[in-house]
């Protein structure tokens, strides 16, 4: 982010003095305005340019284009480099100005928005932008806050309020924050007007969930910490208004602290292309220097003898001077081995694959209405070759929403729907829901259909009375009447909102509370309740209780928690009682639920007035605070009766599980990235089948200094190393690698482990000296949860895998706290979610649901790459064949830059002769059709390993290339130089040789892209062959007798080709030509796929045997007798696939050989090359095996 105002160096501590702007700006802190725009009207167009030419292909373009200005050595016209390079340039300046103009338009809408400010006693409105440190402004409900500010008072009662933080960590749950109590009474202006207090507090840093200060007032002291802070992004919620205080203001605040900067992302190939372009620049060099020599050497031998016919051009006087020039001369004519017509078809491919995206049917969601959107055109091939993904949970994984599933409430289970005679209902038997129309306050939306539950309450069993008191009472929540006896509720944790909610329903109705009191309706009763003291939840109690005062004057203390926490703080008596619920809970576990464990305690007044003495004493303490009030809490908390335990069902969105899976089988691994606490987040590790309880272990790392977490570290990886000490077959890992290389042994570990690491610890796990341990020991294991992350940790696990694994990885979110995530990943996605669309207008693709990530990946993403790699290899290869014609003929010219080609057809070859067919191959081909891509996840590794345009791949294009422009020159060549025309005329004239040659080129890079198209479509077969027929008409056309009416100087050899086609010889060239040229390709094609197949190869003829049994099936069916649909095309099926395995005539590859293929060409060649680079070669795993299964076992259902 860049700031408005001029900034200072790093600061070591701020101080804020209220109300007092001449005394802030002597440290001259940044205002509230931001800026996240690159450009101004000024500086547009240099920096655009600037930045363009980093570019190495444009900066090579530049360069040739300045040396075609120069007429002794350019021998094209400059128009031929000129144009595609500005049309580059301006498309893509055009481009960044789109995408920079709505930076700017977001910007001034968030500075212009209007706050009011305390000025002099009065309360004025003022843009965002002209907030400063010092300032008190005023917030009213539902407004955001403007910048981070100090609580100072609210219109609810000491000083509270209730904010909402999706946009810092994608939470909608509302959070409680207190102003102190020594400023809760300046509610007045007049008296906030005289405010002169002084913070002092830490400088500006992106943690959110610290904030260590000190207010200094009327020469006292009073600490500040994170829970007197309104940041900004937060919105002000069920709160009239709320004064604050500026602490940090514009680029400062935590917010945009977290803020990633926007990068340019590049894709790997780009960068492989940049390379490859210094490489062929180094080619070309060579080449020109070779010819050069060849110049000089040929002038100094024979030209000199010419020198009456053939002077020397003005200004030569000598053959080392000719071959400079000529050195010169020939960088032109050969640049055409990367043409810049090369990027303009690929962003033309980028585009026609983004616009796939954008119009996929199946990556639309009705109920929201909204489409997939590919908001970059840069980055679709690397949608193929994802290795990481990295995933919030909240609204991304999980739909945010949670629901009352089951209880166990005294030794019983309810939640099990029953039919009338007590039996349980099977999955697929309707099942009738309760009826709550007799509590008018019930919520309507929620759905239980155990009765059993509700008559129990009717009966006024005793223990489950308590059980829905004890959940109307020990909670956080927030009602809200809006409208006439209705009820809404605003909970911190959705947990509790569904807890809550639950109550309501079956008769115990939390109606409202006040700092002191609470008030419930117990079956239509209303009871107060006095609140004596809340013992909140943290992430090391893992529990909350609430001790009440009920009407009666009797003390209780209700608590619910984790259960291992809760269960060891029970009285004895409790033990039988127990031992039941534990069975319970493992059952709700076992279906994926999110368990709590309840218990109640009476407390003796004595007793309790007792414990509030040393509970209020250790909360007045500045030391130490939380220490001494947890000690004080875990007192009281002990002896206490069990009374059950909740299952809540945290929603899954719709076919989370099934992409999870898919991916996995595509060798993507998968990380979870998440604000919300470890507990949550690990019972959605388990919801999402990431974690299993087949894992050998779960660690959990939760160290708070860093040798703690240095030592959890290393407790992990000596698991790991011993599981791998012995294999199954009985040798030890010594033995097949050295003890000393733990990399190696980790990476060799069988994914049986998980990780789950809160952000404490994970704040000193990605520090200098200890972030390779952790990146290598969580890369060994199956599953990675982050929890309790900020923001920018999320970008820095990002970045971290990045920077180690050179692996591609995605980052996929809903919500603002998830963009630095987003921008820091190679691709980005949104989902369009409930939190906003921070993430989405930061991201490179969105959509509103995470399953269709697979689609976007495993068909999209994977097709996109394999096009761009069939399109540069045929690119290359093309242009190759091209341009080295020309090379072979400076041999036989006397290395004088003479082109082989005229001009006009040198200009042509890649604008009109070769550029459609290509581009209709880089847009439309695929290899299998999408069902494929989705049922077999393993056709995606190619993609990831880079299989498919690499250097050697490029060397091998090169190389054909090479092949063929030796036969183009040489076969006519030799068969046109002692050829005779019909008439008995010579045919080794230099216009009949250039037309048989450009001829044979066109038809044989024709006949080549042919070859390479996979997937034919009308628009192939239209450019193939159009382009074909464009040439010859334009050829017969440039040597027509109109044109060299119009034009004698440009058109002179008039039915050159007229002549030269009409010849019998020349087609005989031509057809030679082209044999010699193709059929080695087929051949080794053949070949490559006899011997070794790949998978897309295999699924494609089994696809081809299916179509080819189709007839049959049709007539064995029309013969056999009447049967049901299914079992009648099941059993010809069968029969059909039957005979042709047992003939073996038809099978090259059968269904029962792509187990030994499957084996042969994943756990070969792919593993192969995972060797090559340093990868485990996994040996046939479970995937693999499943995936022969999926071979074998798909074809009688498809």
């Amino acid at each position: 982010m860049e700031l408005c105002a001029k900034r200072l160096p790093r600061e070591e501590e701020r101080r804020v003095r209220a109300n007092d702007r001449c005394y802030n700006e002597r440290f001259q802190y940044a205002n509230n305005c931001i800026k996240t725009s690159k450009y101004n009207i000024v500086t547009f167009l240099p920096v655009n340019l600037f930045e363009q030419f980093q570019e190495v292909a444009n900066t090579y373009f530049l360069f040739l284009l300045i040396l075609q200005l120069i007429p002794q050595i350019s021998s094209l016209s400059w128009f031929t480099t000129i144009v595609p390079l500005v049309l580059v340039l301006a498309i893509t300046a055009v481009k960044d100005a789109t995408d920079d103009y709505f930076r700017h338009k977001s910007d001034k809408q968030v500075n212009n928005r209007q706050s009011r400010l305390l000025v002099n006693g009065l309360l004025q409105t003022d843009k965002w932008m002209h907030v400063r440190v010092g300032d008190i402004i005023k917030l009213e409900n539902n407004q955001f806050v403007a910048a981070d500010l100090l609580l100072l008072s609210s219109s609810e009662p000491h000083g509270l309020c209730y904010i909402e933080t999706a946009e810092l960590d994608g939470e909608t749950n509302m959070k409680v924050r207190q102003g102190l109590p020594v400023t809760s009474e300046l509610g007045d202006t007049n008296k906030l007007a005289i405010f002169d207090g002084e913070v002092i507090c830490e400088p500006p840093n992106n943690k959110l969930d610290r904030f260590p200060g000190t207010l200094y007032w009327r020469e006292n002291k009073y600490p500040l910490d994170n829970h007197n802070m309104l940041l900004r992004g937060c919105v002000l919620r069920n709160t009239e208004w709320c004064f604050g205080l500026v602490i940090f203001a514009g680029p400062d605040t935590k917010l945009m602290q977290n803020s990633g900067r926007t990068k340019f992302k590049r894709t790997s190939i780009d960068r492989l292309m940049n390379t490859l372009v210094l490489w062929i620049f180094g080619f070309l060099i060579c080449m020109g220097i070779i010819l050069a020599i060849g110049n000089s050497i040929w002038e100094y031998e024979v030209g000199d003898l010419f020198q009456i016919y053939h002077p020397w051009d003005q200004g030569v006087d000598n053959a080392f001077l000719s071959g400079f020039l000529s050195f010169w001369s020939y960088i032109i004519i050969l640049n055409t081995v990367v043409p810049i017509s090369l990027y303009v078809s690929v962003e033309v491919i980028r585009l026609g694959h983004s616009y796939f995206i954008n119009w996929d049917k199946k990556m639309y969601c009705a109920q929201k209405n909204t489409a997939a959107e590919a908001r970059t055109t840069t980055l679709s091939e690397e949608l193929g070759q994802i290795e990481y993904i990295f995933s919030d949970k909240t609204g991304t994984l999980t739909q945010n929403i949670m629901t009352f599933n089951k209880c166990s409430i005294g030794g019983k289970t309810y939640g099990d729907p029953f039919d009338q005679l007590g039996h349980r209902c099977e999955l697929r038997e309707k099942k009738v829901p309760i009826d709550f129309s007799f509590n008018a306050l019930a919520d309507a939306r929620f759905i239980f259909y155990d009765h059993l539950l509700l008559d129990s309450v009717k009966l006024g069993d005793r223990d489950v009375h308590e059980f829905f008191r004890l959940l109307s009472l020990c909670h956080t929540v927030m009602s809200e009447d809006r409208d006439p006896g209705q009820l809404y509720y605003k909970a911190q944790s959705p947990d509790e909102g569904a807890l809550v909610t639950a109550a309501r329903n079956f008769g115990f109705v939390f109606w409202s509370r006040t700092p002191n009191t609470i008030t419930i309706q117990e079956l239509g009763v209303p009871v107060t309740y006095r609140v004596l003291a809340i013992l909140d939840f943290n992430n090391i109690r893992k529990r909350m209780s609430v001790i009440v005062r009920n009407p009666l004057g009797k003390i209780r203390l209700y608590c619910k928690g984790a259960d291992t926490l809760v269960f060891d703080r029970l009285h004895p008596s409790n033990q039988h009682l127990m031992n039941i619920t534990l069975d319970h809970l493992n059952e709700f576990a076992s279906d994926g639920l999110r368990t709590l464990v309840l218990a109640y305690k009476d407390l003796e007044e004595e007793d309790y007035e007792d414990w509030s003495r040393r509970h209020r004493q250790a909360s007045c303490v500045l030391d130490n605070r939380e220490e001494r009030l947890a000690a004080v809490y875990e007192e009281v908390e002990q002896d206490m009766m069990l009374l059950g335990a909740t299952a809540i069902e945290d929603k899954l969105q719709e076919g989370v599980l099934e992409t999870i899976a898919i991916l996995t089988l595509a060798n993507i691994k998968i990380w979870v990235l998440t604000g919300d606490k470890p507990e949550t987040a690990v019972n959605i590790g388990y919801a999402c089948k990431m974690l299993t309880d087949d894992l050998s272990e779960v660690f959990m790392l939760t160290g708070q200094t860093v040798q703690e977490v240095k030592e959890e570290l290393r407790k992990a990886r000596e698991k790991m190393v011993d599981s791998c000490q012995h294999l199954d077959n009985g040798y030890s890992y010594s033995v097949k690698m050295p003890q000393a290389n733990l990399k190696s042994i980790l990476e060799a570990v069988p994914s049986e482990y998980a990780l789950v690491i809160n952000g404490h610890s994970l704040a000193h796990a990605l520090e200098a000296d200890m972030e390779l341990e952790f990146l290598e020991t969580a890369c060994a294991c199956k599953a990675v949860i982050c929890c309790r992350v900020t923001p920018l940790q999320k970008a820095q696990v990002v970045e971290l895998v990045k920077k180690y694994k050179k692996a591609v990885t995605l980052a996929i979110g809903d919500g603002a706290n998830d963009v630095s995530m987003i921008k820091m990943a190679h691709i980005g996605v949104g989902i369009s979610g409930q939190e906003g669309i921070q993430a989405v207008l930061a991201s490179d693709y969105s959509f509103s649901q995470f399953r269709f990530l697979q689609r976007l990946l495993l068909v999209h993403g994977r097709w996109s790459y394999l096009r761009m790699c069939k399109f540069l290899c045929y690119f290359f290869y093309k242009n190759f064949a091209f341009t080295m014609v020309h090379f072979w003929f400076g041999f036989f010219c006397g290395f004088s830059a003479q082109t082989v080609y005229d001009q006009y057809f040198i200009t042509l070859y890649n604008i009109v002769y070769t550029s459609l067919p290509v581009l209709a191959m880089g847009i439309f081909d695929q290899d299998v059709p999408e069902q494929r891509s989705l049922q077999y996840p393993k056709l995606y590794e190619p993609g990831q390993l880079n299989l498919l345009f690499n250097k050697r791949e490029f060397f091998i294009c090169i190389a054909q290339g090479i092949y063929t422009s030796i036969i183009l020159f040489f076969v006519p060549y030799g068969t046109l130089a002692d050829s005779t025309r019909d008439d008995g005329t010579h045919m080794a004239d230099y216009q009949s040789f250039a037309v048989t040659v450009a001829t044979s080129l066109v038809i044989v890079v024709s006949v080549q892209i042919g070859i390479d198209t996979g997937y034919w479509t009308a628009i192939n077969h239209f450019f193939i062959w159009g382009s074909l027929a464009i040439y010859f008409t334009i050829l017969f056309a440039m040597q027509s007798a109109g044109l060299f009416e119009i034009f004698p100087n440009q058109f002179r050899f008039v039915a050159n080709a007229n002549n030269t086609l009409a010849q019998p010889t020349v087609w005989f060239t031509i057809i030679l030509t082209t044999t010699i040229c193709i059929v080695p390709v087929i051949a080794f094609r053949f070949l490559k796929l006899d011997l070794k197949p790949r998978l897309a190869d295999t699924v494609r003829y089994t696809q081809l045997v299916r179509k080819k049994q189709k007839p049959q099936h049709r007539c064995m069916r029309r013969v056999g007798r009447a049967g049901s649909r299914r079992s009648g095309y099941a059993f010809s099926h069968q029969e059909g696939f039957g005979e042709l395995i047992t003939s073996g005539k038809n099978m090259r590859l059968s269904s029962l050989a792509l187990s030994g293929f499957v084996t042969r060409s994943s756990s070969s060649w792919i593993d192969t090359l995972r060797k090559k680079k340093g990868e485990p070669a996994n040996p046939p795993s479970p995937a693999v095996s499943d995936e022969c299964r999926v071979l074998r076992g798909k074809e009688a259902s498809t």
